[in-house]
């Protein structure tokens, strides 16, 4: 029994033929089913179970299921409905590759258990078109010959496509073309292929390539294509003659033209391809042997030379009649005529001669001197033989003529040996011929140096700066000059113009190499005695009469942190501890003592900050960093001791920096000592200072004693010999305060010359003043101590601090 069924699922027809067999129990049907290839995977192909008659219920127990093909799995059965759906998409191209076989199938068992049987099922491939037609090559090369004859044919490669049937090639079309067509031919196995057709006869001088495109279509709906490029190249035949590009050539030519100079070259083109293009050149019967001889042809490329001499004299027209014939089978030529007419001309070149010529000259020559005289000469007549004679434009000489044909060369500009050492003069001479001819002759004038350049420094003002503590001996700088001048007239010698300061001359201080211009230090600067210097360097040439320049030479020594802070307030022996007393009833912020010290250094070396190093109670007393004053915090209590050990350091800004220290020891008195002394002031300070005023008093007497030998020294020295231009360099003094209260006034002068600004400095016992005027060289300050217990405190500190400036 056969049934055939149609189903639909996802859009999609299935055809089932089921054949019942019941002669073998096991193997009980044969069931046929068709699908399309390339079905999407889950599709179902029908109702297994239905169509088998089996219970669906029992296909999971009875172990239904399908055999594997080719190791691929492309079927299977859902357990539950009895379905047979697609697993993997089926490609009939894949599955049945040979184009001979017009029907696909895919023959496969169905197992179940329980009893076992076997099913066989048989499904059907149908073919879809999902491949479109191609050719194997993507481009078809042809070579016609452009003599082939209408009507003839040309196989071209036929197109294939994998599927089969109406899908697979059904015709071929070919591009629009006036020279070709196809005409499509069908093969005893039903296969499409194309014959190429020549309609219209070809012409490769006018088209030597053909681009067709050829188009496979197959039968499929919606029907695919593939396309191939054919290629037609054109083979040349010789039907074209050589052409030149004029029938007639006019050419005129100078007589002596050099031999193998070209005369013309002849182009004679071929249209035709490969040697049917290639031409070869000769002359005719019609050309004189005169002509052959004295030009000739070359054959390969028509460049018609001079071969022989050509004299105007001798023969003045030349004809010439030239072929050129193609290397093809059947050769074909063409020909051209020429005429050559030889013209006179300036065949005779001018001549120069040099009869005197001066060189070298000193480059001070005179303007208008004559170093040179010339003659000039042509062999020709007429306007050939007439010349002109000239030098270059840029040069400071001159030509002027003497006499007929005789010229003479003399100074136009004054000459500089610096700026040109030599020139090459060429005298350059033409005649008026056409075209003119022209000759040269070239010498050399050389110059003689005079001594007539100054010496010259690359700068006219040197600042050297000099670290002070250096060593005697070292290199300052390299003060170099230069001499454009020659031999000796270059060689310079250097001097240090001699400058005394403070009865010291500068070749104490410098010295100066004479042949080189280093600078080098003589001596260890030290910037607290010497800050700088200013003085002059001559460089002078060895020419005759020398002549000579000089430099400012400005040495600026730069400070070093060499000099330890001295500590002048409070004053105190050598290693000695100040001692001070002060009443218990001091209130809180007050002054107990101020620290002063002073650095002889500049700038950060000498800029101070105080701080304690030790302290018997850190709080109790208080120090200014920068103005060194102690206060008090708070009030003394009876729990404190009555004696307190301040160590003070001072140190400077330098690097590394350096400090000094200063011990006080404080003792505390009660109040009632404060109010006696308030009644009975000088019999009390008397009493309580009668040891410290005696070092005072011996310090004083010998700060005394030395301001007096100074004095009297430096009027000796102003005696002997007048002040110089320019104060030597100042130096420092101690400055000390005396705290004694008994001396009225005590003033002490000090020169350093970096103190810009006032400040006080006040004591238990007195005031120091120290004032300075804008810095000037040679200004001094003054210091002065006034004693506090005066009452002057208030209204006399502008009266004792009256700066004084020495006169």
């Amino acid at each position: 029994m056969e049934a055939n069924c149609v189903l639909q699922p996802w859009k999609r027809y299935v055809s089932v033929f089921i054949l019942f067999s019941a002669t073998i129990n096991t193997l009980s049907a044969v069931t046929h089913y068709s699908i399309p290839e390339e079905m999407e995977e889950g599709s179902v192909v029908a109702n297994l179970a239905a169509d088998l008659g089996l219970d669906v219920k029992t296909l999971s127990r009875r172990k239904m299921r399908l055999d594997i093909i080719a190791k691929k799995k492309y079927l299977d059965v859902n357990k539950e409905t009895g379905e047979l759906y697609v697993v993997e998409k089926i490609d009939r191209e894949y599955l049945c590759a040979s184009k001979t076989a017009t029907t696909c199938f895919l023959k496969l068992d169905a197992t179940i258990e329980n009893p076992i049987r076997i099913f066989n099922i048989e499904l059907e491939i149908m073919d879809i078109n999902d491949n479109a037609p191609h050719f194997r090559r993507d481009s078809i090369h042809l070579d016609i010959s452009e003599s082939t004859p209408t009507g003839e044919r040309f196989s071209l490669n036929n197109a294939v496509d994998s599927d089969v049937g109406t899908n697979s090639v059904k015709t071929y079309y070919l591009s629009e073309s006036e020279h070709f067509n196809i005409e499509v031919q069908t093969g005893r196995d039903g296969s499409k292929f194309a014959d190429l057709i020549l309609k219209k006869t070809l012409d490769r001088e006018e088209q030597a390539v053909h681009h067709l495109i050829l188009t496979a279509v197959d039968g499929g709906v919606p029907a695919r294509s593939g396309t191939a490029s054919i290629i037609v190249r054109v083979l040349d035949t010789n039907d074209n003659a050589p052409q030149f590009e004029k029938d007639n050539y006019n050419i005129n030519i100078m007589e002596n033209y050099p031999f193998g100079s070209l005369v013309v070259k002849l182009n004679a083109t071929d249209i035709d391809d490969g040697t049917n293009s290639d031409i070869v050149y000769s002359f005719s019967l019609y050309t004189s042997e005169k002509a052959k001889g004295t030009f000739s042809l070359n054959p390969a490329n028509g460049e018609i030379r001079v071969k022989e001499m050509i004299n105007y004299e001798d023969f003045r027209i030349y004809d010439m009649e030239v072929i050129a014939t193609d290397k093809g089978a059947n050769s074909l030529s063409g020909q051209c005529k020429l005429t050559l007419l030889v013209t006179d001309m300036n065949d005779n070149h001018p001549e120069i001669s040099i009869k005197s010529f001066q060189s070298p000259v000193k480059e001070d020559i005179a303007v208008d001197t004559v170093i040179a005289v010339v003659s000039v000469s042509d062999k020709d007549s007429g306007d050939n033989g007439k010349v002109d004679i000239h030098i270059a434009d840029q040069l400071p000489f001159a030509l002027r003529e003497s006499s007929d044909n005789y010229y003479e060369l003399v100074v136009s500009q004054p000459l500089d040996r610096e700026k040109v050492p030599e020139y090459e003069i060429t005298f350059t001479v033409t005649d008026r011929g056409s075209p003119p001819l022209s000759d040269n002759e070239t010498t050399t004038l050389e110059l003689l140096d005079v001594n007539d350049n100054v010496p010259q420094f690359p700068q006219s003002f040197y600042t050297i700066p000099v670290m002070e503590n250096n060593a005697p001996g070292a290199l300052l700088s390299s003060l170099t000059a230069f001499d454009p001048d020659l031999h000796e007239n270059q060689y310079l010698v250097y001097f240090i113009i001699e400058k005394e300061i403070v009865n010291t001359s500068m070749s104490m201080l410098f010295s100066i190499n004479p042949e080189n211009g280093n600078l080098y230090a003589l001596k260890t600067f030290d910037y607290e005695i010497e800050k700088e210097f200013l003085f002059h360097i001559e460089a002078r040439d060895s020419g005759v009469p020398p002549l000579s320049s000089n430099v400012t030479v400005h040495v600026i020594i730069v400070d070093q942190n060499d000099n330890t802070p001295v500590i002048v307030s409070p004053w105190r022996a050598h290693g000695s501890v100040v001692e001070e007393k002060i009443p218990r009833s001091t209130d809180k912020g007050s002054l107990v003592s101020k620290v002063i010290a002073i650095d002889t250094d500049s700038v950060q070396n000498s800029r101070i900050t105080y701080q304690f190093l030790q302290v018997t109670d850190a709080t109790l007393f208080s120090l200014d960093q920068y103005n060194g004053e102690i206060r008090t915090m708070r009030m003394f209590s009876y729990r404190d001791p009555r004696h307190q050990r301040l160590v003070v350091i001072a140190k400077d800004n330098g690097e590394p920096a350096l400090s000094a220290t200063v011990t006080i020891k404080l003792s505390t008195v009660e109040t009632a000592v404060k109010a006696y002394s308030d009644m009975t002031e000088v019999p009390l300070e008397y009493d309580i200072f009668s040891d410290l005023n005696l070092y005072l008093v011996i310090g004083l007497g010998s700060v005394s004693f030395l301001l007096l030998i100074t004095i009297l020294v430096t009027c000796v020295l102003k005696c002997q010999k007048p002040m110089p231009s320019k104060a030597a360099p100042p130096s420092r003094n101690s400055v000390i305060s005396e705290r004694n209260s008994t001396i009225a006034d005590s003033t002490l002068v000090s020169n350093d010359a970096y103190w810009y600004s006032l400040f006080l400095a006040e004591t238990r016992k007195g005031k120091l003043v120290v004032r300075q005027p804008v810095p000037k060289a040679g200004s001094r300050y003054i210091v002065s101590s006034l004693p506090r217990s005066t009452g002057l405190t208030e209204t006399s500190d502008s009266a004792a601090s009256t700066l004084q400036y020495p006169k």
